[in-house]
């Protein structure tokens, strides 16, 4: 899908017929939506600009991401997506920077431009160029990726509440209630989709990071005096959420740790309790073993109390390595 922003008019414009459509000339931000090949060829005929295909965003060298061509910036990196479904997953972005326009190209759908899209057509300060443009839509995805790094931290919190404190405090009568193995298997499962999450974050937070340094660099001569603070502060944003998904990187690491533990005490105690099952079983078996042999000469087969005092003295043999193992406090 092609639309095209008219930010001064506070326009918005799906172009259906991309093969004879004209370019209207106060459109700065022509938006790119899974585009087909009509479609990049309208922006090819109307500006002048070859817009990037799939395969040309996906590239991870720095040189195939960040690139300018007669005061045109290319630039691509990978953005957030599906957080709300509950399967996050990144997808491509890729950004074409001039003097005059700004046109992207998407190949999913992305919550923060759309509330950008919707902000500057109803805003009262629309943006003046495509360079203000450009920072104010990189500002909402930071602030997107900042919003899910925070409940991320949130989420993190109550996991940890829940590995250290949940068993000795808990009011929950659901989760006490609840199998020891069930618990864990469930905080195992949500530390592993918070550390797939941060490490797709991160992912992101990086490919942008290297944008606004290379915008800031190579567009220097056209963008506005007065756009130059609102890119540093993008940076500065990067670099402090960089910081942060660095912290959650090493909670969710200590959180596996640890749940990782109370499995490994889960089992031991479990292997404790049948050793000790075992080592309690072994004198009545050898008893029983003792008198269930069949020789002439036992004397025990002439007694007529001999059957209570066998089963008395295994009775016997199993409580007394009971309680050695009680007052020992291995069990």
């Amino acid at each position: 899908m092609l639309t095209l922003y008219s930010v001064e008019g506070r326009r918005r414009e799906v172009v259906t017929d991309p093969a004879n459509a004209p370019l209207p000339p106060d459109i700065i931000w022509i938006e790119l939506d899974n585009p087909t090949e009509a479609e990049r060829a309208f922006v090819q005929r109307t500006t002048g600009i070859d817009v990037p295909v799939k395969e040309d965003l996906v590239e991870i060298e720095a040189s195939s991401r960040l690139s300018v061509e007669d005061d045109v910036l290319y630039l691509s990196a990978t953005a957030l997506t599906g957080v709300q479904a509950g399967d996050p997953h990144t997808t491509p972005l890729g950004f074409v920077l001039t003097e005059k326009h700004l046109i992207t190209t998407r190949f999913a759908a992305l919550p923060s431009m759309a509330g950008f899209a919707e902000q500057i057509t109803t805003g009262k300060k629309p943006p003046p160029c495509s360079a203000a443009l450009f920072a104010g839509l990189l500002d909402a995805i930071v602030d997107r990726m900042a919003d899910i790094l925070e409940r991320l931290g949130a989420e993190l919190d109550m996991v940890s509440r829940r590995v250290f404190h949940a068993r000795a405090a808990s009011s929950d009568k659901v989760d006490r209630a609840r199998p020891e193995e069930e618990n864990l298997r469930e905080t195992l499962g949500q530390i592993g989709k918070a550390g797939y999450l941060t490490a797709k974050i991160r992912e992101c937070l990086l490919g942008f990071a290297r944008i606004v340094p290379y915008v800031e660099a190579h567009g220097g001569a056209w963008i506005p005096d007065e756009t130059k603070p609102h890119l540093a502060s993008v940076r500065h944003d990067l670099a402090s959420l960089n910081d942060y998904d660095a912290y959650l990187s090493n909670q969710v690491q200590f959180l596996l740790d640890a749940t990782l533990g109370l499995i490994n005490i889960q089992q031991n105690n479990i292997i404790k309790v049948l050793t000790v099952v075992s080592v309690v079983g072994v004198p009545p078996t050898f008893l029983a073993s003792l008198y269930g042999m069949n020789f002439k000469n036992i004397p025990e087969y002439d007694w007529s109390w001999g059957y209570p005092y066998a089963l008395c003295l295994m009775v016997v043999s199993a409580i007394g390595p009971y309680l050695w193992f009680k007052f020992r406090g291995w069990l």
